[in-house]
């Protein structure tokens, strides 16, 4: 079977609607009845696979300082929900495992971004790949992304039957075509900031292309109009897949 990913997905879980990269983030977009989310992985100190986006602790947690220098033992002792709202005090960081279990258990599909702290780009992969080839069997709910080459070309060599998107920035490198190639991604996820020219530059590539972070009803639309296949957005309530159906 191929990959089947729907035109809307949630960004970090539900964002507006939750703490980012919590299990709790992931609950409520299933609640919206989102059936696709995008997470962060990283890695801890002890190259414990969780959910985070930062490298730095302090703006989701009340902890300070680098993921990277953290243990996970550590990491469960802080608070990851009362920096969104006093009704998500004592929300934890969770595992690349734990959140796993969860999407199976809402029999969700994902697109893991591999978020590696510098210069811990294979470890990461290597992480997470391991976990996932003992515990995902599917492989048409699964994507993995990253913005790391080194990440990507990574899971090329582990894990081939694992589908991946190269993310590009605003700024796009003159050889993202050939980059693509190489890494041999089939999807290639580009910023809001894109033009239409962009898109079509994927499109004529004959590459799926996904646009983050989409939460204007209006700009969803006329993403659509030129060809996106679809968006990541914290807003799940106000991007619908309505909005991706032809009339």
């Amino acid at each position: 079977m191929g990959l089947k990913i729907p035109p809307i997905i949630g960004h970090r879980g539900a964002r507006d609607y939750a703490p980012e990269n919590t299990l709790e983030s992931i609950r409520t977009a299933y609640e919206m009845g989102v059936t696709w989310v995008e997470v962060d992985v990283k890695l801890t100190a002890d190259s414990v696979p969780i959910l985070f986006h930062d490298d730095e602790l302090d703006r989701t947690t009340n902890g300070h300082g680098l993921v990277a220098h953290t243990r996970w033992a550590d990491l469960q002792d802080l608070d990851a929900g009362n920096w969104f709202s006093e009704g998500f005090t004592g929300i934890r960081v969770p595992t690349l495992e734990e959140t796993l279990d969860v999407l199976m258990h809402y029999n969700m599909g994902v697109n893991l971004e591999i978020k590696p702290c510098p210069g811990r780009e294979v470890e990461t992969t290597e992480a997470m790949l391991d976990l996932l080839t003992q515990s995902w069997d599917e492989r048409d709910n699964i994507l993995l992304s990253s913005f790391s080459h080194v990440a990507l070309e990574t899971a090329k060599d582990m894990a081939h039957d694992f589908t991946r998107a190269l993310l590009l920035e605003d700024e796009w490198p003159k050889n993202w075509l050939e980059i693509a190639e190489y890494l041999e991604t089939p999807i290639i996820n580009i910023s809001n900031n894109c033009n239409r020219e962009q898109v079509e530059l994927v499109i004529d590539s004959g590459r799926q292309v996904f646009v983050y972070t989409v939460n204007d009803p209006q700009r969803a639309k006329l993403l659509r109009q030129w060809g996106v296949d679809g968006v990541f957005t914290d807003d799940p309530d106000a991007i619908t897949p309505d909005l991706f159906r032809t009339n």
